[in-house]
């Protein structure tokens, strides 16, 4: 998706004697103008924050291409072994095409000498044509702009400037990596700001260089600082207001999908855990100080009902033992593959009161949220540092976020509303059904017009580019409409077995109509409502991964049906019960 961003001039630091005011230029491109004007309480708190969201920006975990020694050095033994068995069983034709060769060579010989003088006619015919070449020096000069660029701007060769929304509540700045595996969102309430106008709502981009980043690491307990967002720019010292900066940029489809889908899991529920800061040191230490150099590279958490929370890392077998006591009613073990992007955190850490962190189990995304007072900081993390937030579009079929619904409806209503709950938008909405209203906001979401706020579990108004986004990055998929094809199918054909683990067995059947073999597709939840085991006969799923992170239509299906029964109580242990036999104790 191409995108084109208009500045009226670069973001910078205005000082004067004590007084500093940062100067945020937004993106004129868009319909809002979005603007803002207020003095901050703890500019440092403010400056760490923000600094940590750029790190966010520029990430880039992926993997990298690896020499292969081990190939080479097979290669060559290869070629010496071939090489003596010419020598072993073929002496007599090595000495005849030697001989051949000796012949060749003397004509070659020969030839080279006429082809050497035709090649110093051409040299100095070239040399001639050069000459009168206007664009002999084009790579030349074309590699000194780029380097130009780089020295003078560095932040050009990042193109993803952060979004900042202005609600009536808070001003949130989001931002997604460049490897589309680690979303940050800082949302800093009005209590932290003493407003010096008032604000104009709105979202807008903010063009936030690398020279602004070293200009905000000036800031000092010491210093006054006001944060501006002002649409009109901000002029030089000699008050000549420069030139407007333009930036044109192709943003990858994933990175779109991805930064939706971002709002989708974090709707989902998940196992909650608070660290105190000393814990959140104790795990940035250790990756600090550790570095993996074979699998498996995960850490591993080890939660024991009203006991401490334990940290198994891979391969070194180091255990730590946190603070944080674990309040879930069952035993769990969680297992988090990519963690050295949780160092992204670090920053955090002298600033924070609490880490509270999201667990969505197995396979799923993880959620880190830093309490820091006026200011909360949200980092997801994808399952692993490869891409996977739009992998099968599942975290939006598991959150109920299926179809396009009522979208129609919750538009205009969160555009003139900007920040409302699920409950609050149900209520807004009368005689539309809350699944359709739940589906209406998942397409927000997958438009790019709204986020979820896992701080105060809102879903707010937000539009992330400045032009609509394509319909073939927000459409209905075919995974969709099969989970909507299966559902009546599953429900009606769904067992339930609970164990004396306190697990909950959902399982069915699918005939041959159903396009899939008639074996069992099985999702297995546990009391905390999270999934400890799918599977599935299909070839989809056989092919994939075999866990959730990559899910077929039809265990999609099957825990949307079941998600609403694990509330069941009285059921006797490992007894299957049918659909039948479930209404009928609902009755």
């Amino acid at each position: 998706m191409k995108l084109n961003y208009k500045y009226a001039s670069p973001s910078r630091c205005m000082q004067a004697g004590d007084k500093t005011t940062l100067g945020l230029s937004p993106d004129l491109s868009r319909d809002e103008k979005v603007s803002f004007s207020g003095k901050l309480k703890h500019p440092l708190l403010f400056r760490d924050a923000m600094l940590m969201l750029r790190e966010i920006v520029i990430s880039d975990t992926g993997k990298k291409t690896k020499e292969r020694p081990e190939y080479f050095e097979w290669l060559d033994q290869e070629i010496e072994r071939r090489i003596n068995a010419h020598k072993e069983y073929m002496p007599n034709v090595r000495k005849a095409l030697s001989k051949e060769i000796d012949t060749y060579d003397v004509q070659l010989f020969h030839q080279n000498n006429e082809i050497k003088k035709l090649i110093d006619i051409q040299k100095n015919l070239q040399k001639q044509i050069d000459e009168y070449d206007t664009w002999r020096d084009y790579n030349k000069i074309e590699k000194s702009f780029w380097k130009f660029i780089k020295d003078r701007d560095y932040s050009l060769w990042f193109v993803l400037d952060p979004v900042i929304t202005v609600h009536n509540d808070q001003v949130s700045f989001e931002a997604f990596s460049i490897d589309e595996s680690v979303y940050g969102c800082l949302s800093v309430a009005m209590d932290e700001f003493d407003l010096l106008q008032k604000p104009e709502l709105g979202t807008t981009n903010i063009d936030f260089s690398a020279k602004l980043e070293k200009e905000m690491q000036r800031f000092r307990s010491y210093t006054d600082v006001t944060l501006s967002i002002n649409p009109e720019g901000f002029t030089v010292d000699n008050d000549i207001v420069p030139e407007y900066v333009e930036k044109k940029i192709d943003l990858p489809d994933t990175w779109i999908k991805g930064f939706n889908q971002v709002s989708s899991a974090a709707a989902l529920s998940g196992i909650e855990i608070e660290l105190t800061p000393s814990d959140m040191y104790d795990i940035c230490a250790f990756l600090r100080k550790h570095k993996e150099k074979k699998s498996p590279r995960y850490m591993k958490w080890i939660l024991e009902p009203g006991q401490r929370v334990q940290i198994v890392f891979e391969p070194f077998g180091t255990v730590i033992t946190l603070n944080a006591i674990y309040n879930g009613s069952q035993r769990r073990e969680e297992k988090i593959w990519g963690r050295r992007r949780w160092l992204v955190a670090e920053k955090l850490i002298p600033l924070s009161q609490s880490f509270h962190i999201r667990l969505l189990g197995f396979g799923m995304p993880q959620f880190i949220r830093a309490d820091m007072g006026t200011m909360q900081m949200v980092i997801g993390f994808s399952s692993w540092s490869s891409n996977d937030w739009v992998k099968g579009t599942a975290f939006n079929i598991m959150a109920g976020f299926t179809g396009k619904g009522c979208y129609d409806r919750v538009y205009p209503l969160m555009k003139r509303k900007r920040c409302l709950s699920m409950e609050e938008i149900y209520h807004n909405l009368p005689g539309i059904k809350n699944d359709r209203a739940k589906a209406g906001i998942g397409m927000l979401f997958r438009r790019g017009e709204g986020y979820f706020d896992m701080v105060n579990n809102k879903v707010r108004f937000r539009q992330l580019c400045n032009t609509p986004i394509p319909e073939e990055l927000y459409e209905v998929t075919d995974i969709e409409n099969n989970v909507q094809k299966y559902s009546k199918f599953t429900f009606d054909n769904m067992t339930v077995k609970y164990t004396q683990r306190k697990e909950f067995i959902f399982s069915t059947k699918y005939s041959q109509q159903n396009l899939v073999p008639s074996d069992n597709t099985e999702v297995i939840i546990d009391q905390d409502g999270q999934i400890t085991k799918v599977d599935c006969c299909c070839h989809k799923f056989k092919r994939g991964e075999k866990n959730i992170s990559e899910p077929c239509a039809h265990i999609l299906a099957l825990y949307v049906a079941s998600f609403k029964l694990l509330k069941l109580k009285d059921l006797e242990y490992d007894k299957e019960y049918k659909i039948n036999d479930i209404m009928e104790m609902l009755l």
